[in-house]
């Protein structure tokens, strides 16, 4: 059974790996599924997660909107945009695309998610980075985006997801907490009998077992 302790012993375990690297590294979260057969559409996991505590990083946030207000307070967020014939334009340079994908996550008027779609979709795709629809302010809507995480079975539908839960600098009680989150959530759509084991790791540490 995953609980409180289990999950902040791994993540202080973790974390003993941290600074030795020219980088903040990422702590990664991975479950390991048993007797679920995700080739059945039912089955497979896709949702989207907000972090109570962040993701101990400054997220980028890319918006596709043609709407002029928006435009101009995205603008002065510093926040990339593209309006309709941008992105077709960037649609013709998938190798900066992926890159901006690398690091970003994707908010789209919903008058353009058919148009993102359309031009962006097989590279945003592939990278589970396909846009999420903007509705209301944007100031929330930017500050949700930066601690949302997505779960959801990818290739072949092997029975493991990994997510982003933290960075290294940040308070392993806040990590667990994150790690929390998303058990709550998960268990909403797989029963935990299902859940055969789960890792937490830094990006070039070695995996820690909850």
């Amino acid at each position: 059974m995953i609980d409180h302790n289990g999950i902040t012993n791994a993540v202080n375990e973790a974390l003993k790996e941290k600074g030795k690297k020219k980088f903040k590294q990422t702590v990664d979260l991975s479950i390991n599924f048993k007797n679920i057969d995700f080739k059945k559409p039912e089955n497979r996991i896709n949702m989207d997660i907000v972090l109570p505590e962040g993701r101990g990083k400054e997220i980028e946030i890319v918006i596709f909107t043609d709407n002029p207000q928006t435009q101009l307070e995205a603008k002065k967020a510093n926040l990339k945009v593209y309006g309709a014939s941008e992105i077709e334009k960037l649609a013709e340079e998938p190798k900066k695309l992926k890159k901006i994908a690398a690091s970003a996550e994707f908010l789209a008027d919903p008058k353009l998610m058919a148009t993102v779609g359309k031009h962006l979709g097989k590279v945003l795709g592939v990278t589970n980075k396909l846009p999420r629809p903007l509705s209301g302010p944007l100031t929330p809507a930017v500050a949700t985006a930066k601690k949302r995480v997505r779960l959801s079975t990818k290739g072949k539908y092997l029975p493991v997801i990994h997510c982003p839960v933290g960075s290294e600098d940040m308070d392993p009680n806040k990590i667990a907490q994150n790690i929390e989150v998303v058990f709550e959530k998960l268990k909403t759509k797989v029963s935990e009998q299902n859940i055969k084991s789960a890792y937490v790791k830094l990006t070039m540490g070695k995996p820690v077992k909850i």
